[in-house]
């Protein structure tokens, strides 16, 4: 019995003005799109938000350019899309799919 597949797109939050959706057509795809849902869930729970609370930020607001909601953001999605290890965030700030998670397609500054 073949299966019934519906090609309808499932939209999220927009990020930067920009659409961010799935499509089961088959294009440009990634391994990690769970990551929608789970920013979704974590968005409509306060999740990064309540647990950055958590955190007591003592650095010189002039010199911040990643909140404290950000960085814990960045370690939560990491860790639940199975990046544990540290050294995978410096080539993880490129990867698309965690910056829609982060809400931040470009960095402020390229170093």
């Amino acid at each position: 019995m073949p299966t019934e597949c519906i090609a309808d797109l499932f939209g999220f939050e927009p990020v930067e003005g920009r659409r961010v959706e799935a499509a089961f057509d088959g294009g440009r795809m990634t391994s990690d799109a769970g990551g929608l849902l789970l920013g979704r869930t974590a968005r409509a729970i306060g999740l990064i938000d309540r647990f950055a609370q958590c955190f007591d930020d003592q650095r010189k607001p002039e010199l911040i350019e990643h909140e404290v909601a950000t960085l814990v953001g960045q370690r939560v999605y990491a860790i639940a899309l199975g990046y544990e290890d540290l050294v995978d965030h410096d080539q993880l700030r490129h990867d698309p799919m965690l910056a829609a998670l982060g809400g931040k397609l470009e960095a402020r500054r390229s170093t």
